[in-house]
């Protein structure tokens, strides 16, 4: 092996102390304490890899190793480094954990790239603080929304406050803009999140595209009463409305076992929160997948027709907010051979497959190329403490994307 193991094994663990819950957990939320903390000791590292650091006003941590030809669009890599409130180890930091030390094996063989690299732990990628994720991916593109910035967390702090005090000026978001073109590519490694390598006992895949998300925030309105005095007959209960969606969302999504689509409703908000109430409102999201759009677009008029059909029935009000909206996009092919052609040097056999969780390269395949190498994952268990790869896995996998970056380098 070129890159150096037990170094990206000793970072992993001092990556995993931050923010640490229970023995294996990790809770670093975007904009943070913990994740500054994470940002500082990972610039560490850029710098021992002879990069150049800084935090831009996005609050995406950015480590550059400058080429001979700064005319040139840069060779982009990284994933992120903020995590789920209860989450593990492994996701996102994997990608930004590869790539620096892809680039301090570059210094230390010497290579001195032509285009420039930069390393990147991109900006709440997760999206659970303020409900929209991809922030600092989206944004080095000029692709954020209107009102991002006065979006809360549970406290009630808009993510414009959290730039400020993150150290960052909200005001002037797009000097961090990248222009158009400037990017050359952009290469992400990963956990898989999904069992499929564990069950195939292949520690390295090769990605093919990302599934595209649909993220709604829908709300059922009805009539608040006593739960002991109103009749069934005459209520509006907006519990019991929620209640059939969340079954039609399943029953949508699983209509054919064979097709890779999934639906979830990940949080839900009850007004007024009192258990001898009837609920009156109802707020909760919804998170519909697929790699097929045309597919992905037929579930989606199900699941407003059902959504009328139900909120009727229970004499319900309701309104449907999108987060977000995002096609399914593909790798590319001569990225993909490049990833394949490198698994085969190191003598691994690494089947082809799908994402269903988005991430950053999602945001940067608007803009560029891009590739991904997945990583096996323990039972496919990700967003949970429980979230574990070997180091072994991610040394491969590392070797495979500074193999493929040498020869990105040579085009």
């Amino acid at each position: 092996m070129r890159i150096n193991a037990k170094r990206l094994e000793e970072h992993f663990e001092a990556m995993s102390l931050i923010g640490k819950i229970g023995e294996t957990g990790t809770c670093r939320p975007t904009l943070s304490p913990e994740e500054k903390e994470g940002f500082e000791i990972a610039a560490s590292w850029m710098k021992e890899a002879g990069m150049t650091t800084r935090i831009d006003e996005l609050g995406n941590l950015i480590g550059r190793i400058e080429g001979t030809d700064p005319t040139l669009p840069v060779l982009m890599m990284g994933s992120h480094l903020d995590s789920q409130p209860y989450g593990g180890r492994f996701d996102g930091v994997a990608g930004v954990l590869a790539a620096i030390e892809v680039a301090v094996t570059l210094k230390e063989q010497g290579i001195v790239p032509k285009r420039s690299i930069d390393v990147i732990s991109f900006a709440d990628e997760e999206g659970w603080r303020f409900n929209k994720g991809l922030f600092g991916s989206r944004g080095i593109l000029g692709k954020l929304e209107e009102g991002e910035l006065e979006r809360t967390d549970k406290d009630g702090i808009t993510r414009r406050k959290a730039l400020i005090d993150f150290g960052c000026n909200p005001d002037n978001l797009d000097a961090a803009i990248y222009p158009a073109k400037s990017i050359y590519c952009f290469l992400e490694l990963h956990i898989e999140q999904g069992p499929v390598l564990d069950i195939g006992e292949k520690p390295v895949g090769v990605v093919t595209g990302i599934s595209g998300p649909l993220w709604w925030t829908v709300k059922l309105k009805g009539m608040a009463g006593h739960a002991g005095s109103v009749p069934m007959p005459l209520r509006k209960d907006a519990m019991v409305g929620a209640a059939e969606i969340v079954i039609a969302l399943n029953e949508i999504a699983s209509q054919n076992p064979a097709n890779p689509t999934v639906g979830t409703v990940g949080t839900m908000k009850v007004f007024p929160d009192s258990r001898n109430i009837i609920p009156e409102e109802v707020s909760f999201t919804i998170d519909l997948r697929d790699i097929d759009l045309d597919r992905r677009n037929l579930y989606e008029q199900q699941l407003r027709d059902r959504i009328e059909t139900i909120t009727n029935k229970h004499g319900l009000t309701y309104t449907i907010s999108e987060d977000t909206n995002s096609a399914p996009r593909y790798c590319a092919d001569w990225i993909k051979d490049i990833i394949r052609s490198e698994c085969v040097a190191n003598k691994i056999e690494a089947p082809e497959l799908m994402s269903g969780p988005f991430h950053d390269a999602m945001a940067l395949s608007y803009a560029c190329d891009y590739g991904m190498i997945f990583i096996r994952c323990k039972d496919g268990i990700s967003h949970n403490p429980l979230e574990y790869s070997s180091y072994e896995d991610l040394a491969l996998g590392t070797e495979v994307l500074y193999g493929t970056v040498l020869k990105i380098l040579e085009k």
